[in-house]
């Protein structure tokens, strides 16, 4: 992936496209941005989403979030209109705009707000487990993820791995005895020590309420909630779709938090169709 200086930090990220299609040279097709949540690199899209929209045509841009390694890790800390204008500034850099931007978890958010406040740079905004404000659940959540973190304290691989499995996945995939197995091998291999870059957006507000600014969004807004997820209940992404003039809300049967890696068919189609429409 290239560095790209934006913002006054260093963003990786990378762009692909079809060479068939054309859509591997500048303009060649319509540009796609994906936003990824807390603590996950860009590339987790590759595994279904951008294999996808580049087969339909589109050149998809992913990148890691401040936060994220190699990207600038902001240590010290950050907030989501750093976020914000740090996408921004990669799609003013790219000079492509405006893009259809899809994010989920904390990338919605950053969709919602780039949409609120840079409505030039945004074709068409889709929110994966979006939300305009957290729950008692997540909050408590959160201050105990900072606890940990502060305290230096590291659970076993395999409790961590279920911990995972149980907060972000269905438990329409938990009941089937391999795909739960090969999921919770994933989360007990890929589990480590949490960088300071991550420790510093988990540190991010938390109590913040958006919901009601949400209705000076105006550009064509799909909110997606998945139907199991317990760290952003649909309700909450639902509201969102809610207050939005013109707003749309679809839900993905037995997904959870991971969604578009639980069921990417589903979640593939709702982002193809709405980006077409």
């Amino acid at each position: 992936m290239p560095l790209a200086t934006v913002n006054g930090i260093s963003l990786n990220y990378q762009i692909k496209g079809d060479r068939a299609k054309g859509t591997d040279t500048k303009g060649g097709g319509p540009l796609v941005v994906l936003i990824m949540g807390t603590g996950s690199p860009g590339r987790v899209w590759e595994l279904h989403q951008v294999p996808a929209l580049v087969a339909a045509g589109y050149r998809v841009c992913t990148f890691d979030n401040r936060g994220i390694a190699p990207s600038f890790e902001a240590a010290d800390g950050m907030t989501i209109d750093q976020l914000v204008a740090d996408t921004a500034a990669l799609i003013e850099f790219l000079d492509e705009g405006p893009a259809l931007v899809a994010g989920t978890s904390m990338g919605a958010r950053v969709t919602q707000e780039l949409a609120l406040t840079r409505p030039e740079l945004v074709r068409k905004a889709v929110f994966m487990a979006g939300h305009g404000r957290f729950d008692l659940f997540q909050k408590t959540l959160s201050l105990g993820e900072r606890e940990l973190d502060a305290a230096g304290t590291k659970l076993p691989p395999k409790y961590d791995a279920a911990l995972t499995a149980v907060l972000n996945l269905s438990p329409a995939t938990l009941a089937d005895h391999n795909t739960a197995r090969d999921w919770l091998d994933l989360f007990e291999f890929t589990g480590g020590p949490v960088t300071p870059g991550i420790r510093a957006q988990r540190k991010m507000d938390r109590d913040f309420d958006r919901v009601q600014a949400y209705r000076g969004i105006k550009v064509p807004s799909l909110a997606v909630g998945f139907a199991d997820d317990r760290m952003i209940p649909p309700y909450l992404t639902r509201e969102v779709a809610d207050v939005i003039p013109g707003g749309r809300y679809q839900e993905v049967p037995d997904a959870g938090h991971f969604g578009y890696l639980e069921r990417p068919e589903a979640v593939n189609k709702i982002l193809l169709d709405f980006f077409a429409s």
